[in-house]
């Protein structure tokens, strides 16, 4: 249930991380059914109530402007949220899946080259989309980057540090400046005009720990760690790693300049200073190229720019053991108690149409009682339909065919390839295809499911006669009219007797055969 409701459509649901700036939670839009990342801004950014009216401009000023920078690597901003007491703050945005960068970075096993520099590319075509609103990032590090699994890199906050900045205002309590020591570049320290530059010392304190495993400055106090940023010279990263291309750690220490007119004018000069360092097109990764283990590869999008989505991969059914089916194993009390909470939770969002919402209670409940009584058990097996029907009535065909495909296979092997169960995912899982395009594979597969229905039941049981209007109106689509007519006028003859010609299925196919009549017509003419 959620904890929270925010302006009467943003549940939050739990919180995914604690900061400094603010904390953010996985939430959920009741009005457009979908998952939401919620972020609450620290209400102590507002030390008086002088500074309310204030601090409230700022944050819708910044929302807007982060709103308009219109690239793939920022999560969209859907809505900004500012309270009647000015305390509490919102900014509601897409939700990203996807590892914090700095969960790659190792001393003991720096990331190859190529990859950092995929990395750092990515977050430099961001950048430049950014600095042309004109927005400044202000706290560029690690813990703000995510890799997708789709090795996409996303860049987080844009605009939390210059909601929280100091200034005339002197909006933190403390008059420090706003962001993390650690990537703070020089002018920042001192409290001097920001500009695109301090996100290019940034951008070369990451990439600097990204190809050297290590944070480019150490210090006992967050003071003396500021002090290094003004005055320590950065130790250049051959010395760390002697691999290193040489141009590379000359870009590095260009981007590592104290003052910022001494940095690369912009950060096109940046991206294009990586380009010698990012695999050529359709060239695949060579021995010490591939990222941490189970880690996504930032690579390939210059590998493969612009590539469509991958195909997906069929469901594999096992090979058969010729050991019996286990025994299925009993269900304990409390689990059935959590099933049918679940089902219940799930059954009232799917009343108020939140689709996502409900798939995603199921999926919540699915995975332990998976492992606690098998995968292919019966009441697992029951909720993974559910789940499976739930993302299809919300039209998430994508997510519902590999669902659906794997449930006929385990239905097969369970009650066997011709069993009720079995039969009606594989019909889903081809409706699933039909909406997403694949015609040709759909209309072979309902063939196939019909043929079986034929042979076990009635051709006007109510199993073939949705099978048959489902090939029908394929066929149409397909402009093969002819074909359509052949399987329609029977089907409308068997209609009529079964249902009678007031049925509103009766009616739909009635009005199909007219439409093909006139078009049959029209060509003959």
């Amino acid at each position: 249930m959620p904890q929270q409701v925010i302006a009467g459509r943003y549940e939050l649901l739990e919180e995914l991380s604690h900061g400094g700036m603010g904390d953010v939670w996985r939430g959920y839009d009741a009005v457009l059914d979908r998952p939401v990342a919620v972020k609450l801004i620290r209400q102590q950014s507002v030390t008086s109530p002088q500074l309310a009216d204030e601090f409230a401009k700022r944050f819708r000023r910044e929302a807007r402007i982060t709103a308009r920078i219109q690239h793939p690597g920022v999560p969209q901003v859907y809505d900004a949220v500012l309270d009647d007491t000015y305390e509490r703050l919102f900014l509601v945005m897409e939700l990203v899946e996807g590892v914090q960068l700095s969960a790659y970075v190792d001393a003991a096993r720096p990331l190859p080259v190529s990859w950092a520099a995929a990395v750092a590319a990515q977050v430099a075509t961001v950048l430049s989309h950014a600095h042309d609103v004109p927005a400044i990032h202000r706290d560029l590090k690690p813990g703000n980057i995510l890799v997708g699994r789709d090795g996409t890199v996303k860049v987080l906050d844009f605009g939390i540090a210059a909601i929280l900045r100091t200034g005339a205002t002197k909006l933190t309590a403390t008059g420090t400046p706003i962001g993390t020591s650690q990537y703070m570049a020089p002018e920042q320290v001192r409290g001097g005009r920001i500009t695109p530059q301090a996100d290019l010392y940034a951008l070369g304190c990451v990439l600097h720990e990204l190809l050297s495993g290590r944070v480019l400055f150490h210090a006992d106090s967050e003071f003396a760690l500021m002090y290094q940023h003004v005055s320590a010279a950065p130790t250049p990263l051959r010395r760390l790693r002697p691999e290193v291309p040489a141009a590379l750690e000359e870009l590095v220490l260009h981007l590592l300049r104290k003052a910022p007119e001494a940095r690369p004018a912009d950060v096109q000069e940046v991206y294009e200073r990586l380009r010698p360092f990012l695999p050529a097109v359709g060239r695949t990764p060579v021995s010490g190229e591939a990222g941490p283990a189970g880690a996504p590869d930032p690579t390939g999008l210059f590998r493969h720019p612009y590539a469509p989505r991958s195909r997906p991969r069929p469901a594999v059914a096992p090979p058969p053991s010729g050991e019996p089916v286990p025994a299925p194993v009993p269900v304990p009390d409390d689990l059935r108690a959590n099933i049918k909470e679940a089902y219940a939770h799930s059954d009232a969002l799917l009343e108020e149409e939140r689709f996502a919402q409900a798939a995603e209670v199921l999926s919540e409940a699915i995975e332990p009682a998976a492992r606690a009584i098998g995968a292919e058990n019966r009441k697992v097996l029951e909720m993974r339909t559910q789940r499976a029907a739930i993302r299809l009535l919300g039209g998430d065909y994508r997510a519902a065919l590999p669902e659906f495909t794997a449930l006929a296979d385990a239905y097969g092997r369970i009650a066997g390839p011709t069993s009720e169960r079995a039969r009606a995912c594989r019909a889903q899982a081809a409706r699933c295809r039909a909406e997403l395009g694949q015609v040709t594979e759909a209309l072979t597969a309902l063939e196939s499911v019909l043929a079986v229905v034929r042979s076990v039941d009635s051709d006007v049981s109510e199993e073939a006669i949705e099978l048959r209007r489902d090939i029908g109106m394929l066929l149409l689509a397909q402009s093969r009219a002819t074909d359509a007519l052949v399987v329609l006028e029977p089907l409308h003859a068997d209609l009529n007797v079964v249902y009678g010609p007031a049925d509103e299925l009766t009616a739909e196919v009635a009005e199909a055969l007219a439409l093909i009549r006139l078009d049959l017509d029209g060509q003959g003419a």
